[in-house]
């Protein structure tokens, strides 16, 4: 893998490049002006299309990709007699090249990622970027250094967020996530933001295939003390591990290095609170704010 140190100087993702990223935008502003025109309000038309209120904003804006299901089921909702139907077929399209275009130190892992039946992932500093709201990823961009110009913050985030859309496939792979219990305490992007993330948590967490787990704070040890790092199995090939750090990053393929980090991932799964614990404990932090 590539020294991490040129992701400052690499574009991240050249979404500009194949005209894709204002198909979305038009698409975007296309869908805004249909739900205005029907006299429906975001949460109303997110409840006819069963998806989240952020989800429909987030389209609208252009930074989250419409999926193909989600075109079709809003034609539908919105009386729009085909017009987004009729964009399924270049939506699909576009979002195989989105698969392409990831920067040299990612795409290997953006490319496992995209194309997994089973993921797992451990976390000690921040939410998984898959977990992670608009606001919340934005935070940790603006946070960087060096400090990110807005443009490339906007980017990223629409990256990031374009990434989610894993979570919403179906038949859908399995995930499962442990994060570290101090994760969930820091409020990244202020109380708002906060609150907003931890909220996500307990909507994903709370989907039949998903399971989140929190190590909890009190546990003396675990044999994952090392860092962060994500598990895949992509369909019909052997599971691979990826670790990252501030300067390297690396998609571990070596069967022996690999079986290592799925049985410490099997350790801590153990160890940490159970899904139905962790959300309990989630709902209680949502309760003292």
């Amino acid at each position: 893998m590539n020294d991490l140190s040129d992701r400052e100087e690499q574009p991240e993702r050249p979404v500009e490049v194949d005209g894709t990223a204002y198909l979305f935008k038009a698409l975007g502003k296309i869908i805004k002006v249909l739900r205005e025109a029907a006299g429906l309000q975001q949460k109303e038309l997110a409840a006819r299309v069963h998806v989240g209120e952020d989800l429909v904003s987030s389209i609208e804006r252009g930074v989250r990709t419409p999926q193909p299901d989600f075109l079709e089921n809003a034609d539908r909702a919105l009386g729009a007699g085909g017009v987004l139907r009729a964009a399924i077929p270049e939506v699909r399209e576009a979002l195989k090249r989105a698969r392409t275009r990831h920067p040299d130190w990612f795409r290997k892992l953006a490319e496992a990622e995209a194309s997994s039946v089973a993921l797992h992932y451990y976390e000690v500093q921040a939410v998984p970027g898959l977990l992670q709201t608009e606001d919340y990823a934005r935070a940790v961009f603006r946070h960087r250094r060096p400090v990110l110009d807005e443009e490339t913050v906007e980017r990223r985030v629409a990256d990031r967020l374009a990434r989610q859309v894993i979570l919403e496939r179906w038949p859908a792979p399995t995930f499962s996530f442990v994060l570290e219990e101090s994760i969930l305490w820091r409020p990244m992007g202020g109380p708002a933001v906060h609150r907003a993330q931890l909220q996500r948590l307990l909507e994903i967490g709370s989907l039949r295939t998903v399971h989140l787990q929190v190590m909890p704070m009190d546990r003396e040890e675990h044999p994952a003390m090392e860092g962060s790092f994500t598990l895949l199995r992509p369909k019909g090939r052997n599971e691979v591990a990826y670790t990252e750090t501030y300067n390297h990053a690396n998609l571990i393929t070596d069967p022996e290095q690999v079986r290592i980090y799925s049985e410490r991932y099997g350790i801590i799964r153990a160890q940490a609170l159970t899904p139905h614990e962790s959300l309990g404990l989630i709902e209680k932090m949502l309760g003292e704010r």
